[in-house]
């Protein structure tokens, strides 16, 4: 971090320094420690510049010239994910930065912090990673700037981009700098991307394959005549007795496993043409082609190097990274974390340090393959878990080293809570799959779903002298879940500190299969479990279901279904989630496209419609508030377009009332105060008071009944006012921060 810590350990330069856009907390759970350390173990000097100032080049002359590289992310978030709400407001905080102070890193990090070292010192190599880099990696749709951008590695002017699971490319990368190879001539390491001459292959036996191709039968021989006596041509007797004896080729039977490993070994030689950049940005067709191509070369086994055209040079992207092995998993996360952020925060409040202070990571990876999510295209579809031993072992270092520590483990898991050591039943079926998700559109039958591991792993835990608690805090995958009831009883009665964050992201069919998420009926079963074994335990304990509001595919029909299974079941959301386009999610492809990536994708193949105004969006988000007054007003003018103002209204029955009390309060206070009085017609505040004919906009409509949770029409049914399910929840003040 500082030139004194340097010249404290004796060191006259680093051979890496890593420039973070985070706060840097010495923890495997943020990935700047876990590659400092990592490389930290294999013998290298590794500096640290965090969250530099990147106005001038002065700041990243701090720790000196690096001897091998610099090594550049942005940090544990997309820099403009981090930096931006959903409707594209710059947050107000940032969890990574003490005290949460906002605007300390600059949008699209890495390629301004990969300039500024260039700045700093010329020459040195750029080596760039981290999950902006990692989704960045081809051209891609940015949110933000709302067109196509060009790969990061043209931006930013790297020499290499690290994707994935980087442990292992980055300790070869280093090693063969280290070595005196030129970073130019590193091109055969799996997880890596960068930029090459057009048509370069990495040697003769290589080829290259058109994504876009279609196959076609080939010449087509005129069938002879089975009758004619004598050739039809008589001239051709000749030629075909002066040509040469056709060559015979002996026929070799081969075993299936035979064939498969000749298509493997052929992949390994072949390269995907992805449509160039100039195509993808201003054909959609061609955009949402390409992202079906990519999501369908993901899987380490089986995917194929791709390469993409950008003017007059090629991205190459080498295949994915092979998943860790558990005891190189152990490895990583085994080594001499100080677990506390660095000293010279003093007393600064970090959130993102908070929230994971008492938190163990027991695996990465992700085989859901949800659309709007980025994990499996970043960390991969393949489960990587931890050993029980290297997992108890953290617990109990965080039981004697932790300060404040008061027996709580806070959670136990990773990207998903309940996929701890779940995998295909065979090696060879994983190599050889090509599925979007191990779980949808239902659970694969070669997806081995036993829980007895983790439920094994938890118990183990509990046992260790001196913890009280151990709680889940990461999502749960209720459908793999209800697989295993042993599991949910284990869950239920030990590990739920009264909340259980779940996420169904919606309750309509059509938006869920945009999702790749199951249908509301898994978890209809789960709650089922839940509530029994709850009451079995003797506990109050409740579900905080979470949703996603304007995702692609979603209607105004359905998200106010959505709303109406909200009232239906009581529910009053406080924070609510509008769908964000981030870099090559399959949803964020839907979005931009309106095509369906997850089918052949042609001029004709489905349109998915979606939220894009800002007033659509913040209709969408209104429908999960539908309880809350400032939603009031969308909400009725969202209903009145749809032909349902029979919804408006003050009864139970109603989504939303006509008008309320409290809607005026803040708008009352201008008139008061200036002694204006409100015109006829109108609420205080100068608000159009609801007209008749749009409380009752389809009055001559016949009612319809009420509908299942979930259904197209449905109608909230009367009930008795009660308070929230939410509401109900008795929570301790917060002792105050020590």
């Amino acid at each position: 971090m500082t030139r004194a810590e340097m010249d404290a350990l004796g060191w006259d330069s680093c051979d890496v320094i890593l420039v973070t856009g985070d706060a840097y907390i010495d923890h495997p759970s943020f990935g700047m420690a876990l590659v400092g350390r990592l490389l930290e173990a294999q013998g290298y000097r590794v500096g640290i510049i965090s969250q530099p100032d990147w106005h001038s080049a002065e700041p990243f002359r701090a720790l000196g010239k690096p001897n091998l590289y610099w090594g550049i992310t942005a940090g544990n978030m997309d820099s403009m994910v981090n930096r931006y709400t959903a409707d594209r407001k710059i947050r107000s905080d940032d969890a990574y930065t003490p005290n949460a102070e906002p605007n300390k890193r600059p949008d699209r990090a890495v390629t301004v912090y990969a300039q500024r070292v260039r700045e700093a010192y010329p020459g040195v190599p750029v080596v760039i990673g981290s999950i902006e880099a990692s989704l960045r990696r081809i051209a891609h749709y940015d949110y933000w700037s709302d067109k196509v951008r060009r790969s990061v590695l043209f931006e930013s002017k790297a020499d290499l981009l690290i994707f994935g699971n980087a442990e292992r490319a980055l300790v070869d990368v280093t090693r063969r700098i280290a070595a005196g190879e030129s970073i130019r001539d590193i091109r055969d390491i799996r997880g890596t991307a960068f930029l090459v001459q057009p048509g370069w292959l990495p040697d003769a036996e290589w080829s290259e394959h058109n994504s876009t191709r279609v196959d076609v039968p080939g010449r087509i021989d005129k069938q002879p005549n089975p009758y004619a006596m004598a050739l039809e041509d008589p001239t051709a007797c000749a030629l075909d007795n002066a040509a040469p004896e056709p060559a015979t080729k002996p026929v070799f039977i081969m075993t299936r496993e035979e064939r498969q490993a000749a298509a493997r070994e052929k992949a390994m030689k072949t390269v995907v043409r992805l449509p160039s950049f100039e195509t993808v940005s201003e054909d959609p067709v061609m955009y949402a082609h390409a992202s079906r191509v990519f999501h369908l070369e993901s899987n380490p086994g089986n995917a194929r190097a791709l390469v993409q055209s950008h003017g007059d040079r090629d991205v190459w992207l080498n295949a994915p990274p092979l998943p860790l092995a558990m005891d190189e998993m152990d490895n990583v996360y085994d080594l001499p974390y100080a677990r506390n952020p660095h000293p010279s925060y003093g007393k600064a409040h970090i959130p993102a340090w908070e929230m994971i202070r008492y938190s163990v990571n027991i695996m990465r990876g992700c085989f859901g393959g949800c659309t709007f999510c980025s994990i499996t295209e970043h960390e991969g579809r393949i489960i990587q878990s931890r050993s029980e031993p290297s997992i108890l072992r953290e617990i109990e270092l965080i039981r004697d080293t932790t300060k404040n520590f008061s027996g709580t483990i806070t959670d136990l898991g990773g990207p998903t809570a309940n996929m701890y050591r779940l995998a295909c039943k065979e090696k060879s079926i994983e190599e050889s799959c090509r599925r979007l998700s191990c779980v949808y559109p239902t659970i694969c039958s070669n997806l081995g779903t036993d829980h007895s591991k983790l439920i094994q792993l938890y118990r183990k835990a509990r046992a260790i002298p001196g913890i009280k608690k151990i709680l889940i805090g990461s999502g749960l995958r209720y459908d793999l879940a209800v697989r295993s009831p042993e599991y949910v009883k284990e869950l239920v009665t030990h590990h739920v500190g009264g909340l259980l964050k779940i996420a169904p992201e919606h309750t309509e069919q059509g938006t869920l299969s945009k999702m790749m998420k199951p249908g509301i009926g898994a978890y209809d079963e789960f709650k089922r479990l839940f509530d029994k074994y709850s009451i079995e335990a003797g506990k109050k304990q409740y579900l905080i279901p979470y949703f996603i509001a304007a995702h692609p595919g979603s209607t105004d029909e359905d998200m106010l279904n959505l709303a109406l299974w909200l009232k239906k079941n009581n529910f009053k959301l406080d924070q609510v989630q509008t769908f964000t386009p981030t870099p090559m999610a399959m949803a964020t492809t839907m979005y931009h496209t309106r095509k369906n990536p997850l089918k052949k994708v042609t001029e004709d193949s489905e349109v998915v419609e979606t939220a894009r105004s800002g007033k659509m969006r913040k209709a969408h988000k209104a429908f999960l508030r539908y309880h809350h007054p400032e939603n009031w007003p969308i909400l009725r003018e969202t209903l009145v377009k749809m032909g349902r103002g029979d919804l408006i209204g003050n009864g139970e029955r109603h989504l939303v009332p006509a008008w309320h009390p409290s809607e005026g309060t803040a708008q009352e206070a201008g008139p008061r105060e200036t002694g204006a009085r409100s015109a006829p017609g109108k609420r205080p505040g100068g608000l159009p008071a609801p007209q008749p004919h749009q409380i009752a906009a389809n009055a001559k409509r016949k009612p319809e009944r009420p509908a299942a949770a979930g259904g197209r029409g449905a109608v909230a049914a009367p009930e008795r006012a009660r308070p929230s399910i939410l509401a109900t929840i008795k929570t301790k003040p917060k002792a105050p921060r020590k």
